[in-house]
C-alpha cells in the first residue's frame, strides 16, 4: 500500500545524498526533517498529556463514586471533558497520526526491496561499511575487533546512552500509587529495545533509530518538562 510513497522516500533521500557525498548524512537530516515537520503533532500529544494528568485525580474521583453505573459515570466524564475543553483522545491521537510516517520512513532503511527494486541506498556505506550490512555477517565476515564491527559498537554505544537517558526519565515520571509495580519495572526497560532491533537490522535502519530516538529523548525533555510528576 505505501509503496509508492517508499519509493518517492527513497528518491527523496538520494536527491538529498547527492550534494552532501553519502547517503549516511542524507538519512540524518532526513530523519530531523521529518521529526521537524511532525513537531506539531508532538507539542498536541504534550499538551493532552498534562491535561491527562491534571484531570487524573478527578477522574479517579468519578471512578470511584460511579464505577457501579457505567451510563451515569459516561455522562459525568462527558461533562467534565466539556467542562475542561479537553478530550481523552488529546494525548494519543496524535502519536497514532505520526505513525504512518515512521512506518514509511523505518521502511526505506530497514527493505532491502523497494516497490520490487533492490534498495539503492543500502549499497551506500558509513566509514567503509554497507548500509545494508548486518552486525551478525560483519562479525562472521571481517571478525569481531575488526574496524566495520566497531562502527556497529559505536552505534550500539550511542543507542545505549540514548535508551539510558529515556529510561531513567520514565523512572523518575511513574506515579508509584497509581501504576502497577510490574509496569513500573518494565516501561523503563523498553528503550533498550532498540539495541535489539539494530543489532538485527541493516545498519542504516540502525542509524535512523538512533537520530529519531535521541529527538524523541530532547523533544521529551522540552515538552514535558512542566508536566506533573504523575504524567
Amino acid at each position: 500500500m505505501f509503496d509508492s510513497v517508499i519509493e518517492f522516500t527513497a528518491a527523496l533521500i538520494t536527491a538529498i545524498a547527492q550534494p552532501l557525498g553519502s547517503v549516511a548524512p542524507a538519512i540524518i537530516l532526513f530523519t530531523l526533517g521529518v521529526r521537524l515537520l511532525l513537531l506539531p503533532l508532538s507539542v498536541m500529544q504534550a499538551r493532552g498529556e498534562r491535561v491527562r494528568a491534571r484531570l487524573a485525580p478527578r477522574l479517579q474521583e468519578l471512578r470511584k463514586r460511579h464505577g457501579r453505573d457505567p451510563e451515569r459515570l459516561r455522562r459525568e466524564l462527558a461533562a467534565l471533558y466539556a467542562r475542561e475543553k479537553a478530550s481523552p483522545l488529546a494525548g494519543c491521537l496524535p502519536g497514532l497520526v505520526q505513525m504512518p510516517f515512521f512506518m514509511v520512513t523505518y521502511r526505506v532503511f530497514a527493505s532491502s526491496e523497494i516497490a520490487g527494486h533492490a534498495n539503492a541506498l543500502l549499497t551506500h556505506g558509513l566509514f567503509g561499511v554497507p548500509l545494508g550490512q548486518h552486525f551478525a555477517s560483519t562479525v562472521a565476515g571481517f571478525g569481531l575487533l575488526s574496524g566495520p564491527t566497531l562502527v556497529f559498537a559505536g552505534l550500539f554505544l550511542l543507542l545505549f546512552a540514548v535508551a539510558s537517558i529515556t529510561s531513567l526519565r520514565m523512572r523518575r515520571t511513574m506515579d508509584e500509587q497509581t501504576q502497577p509495580e510490574m509496569l513500573r519495572r518494565l516501561l523503563p526497560l523498553l528503550p533498550f529495545a532498540t539495541l535489539l532491533a539494530a543489532a538485527v537490522l541493516p545498519l542504516a535502519a540502525g542509524l535512523y533509530l538512533l537520530v529519531t530516538t535521541a529527538w524523541t529523548a530532547a523533544e521529551k525533555a522540552v515538552l514535558y518538562r512542566a508536566a506533573p510528576a504523575a504524567a
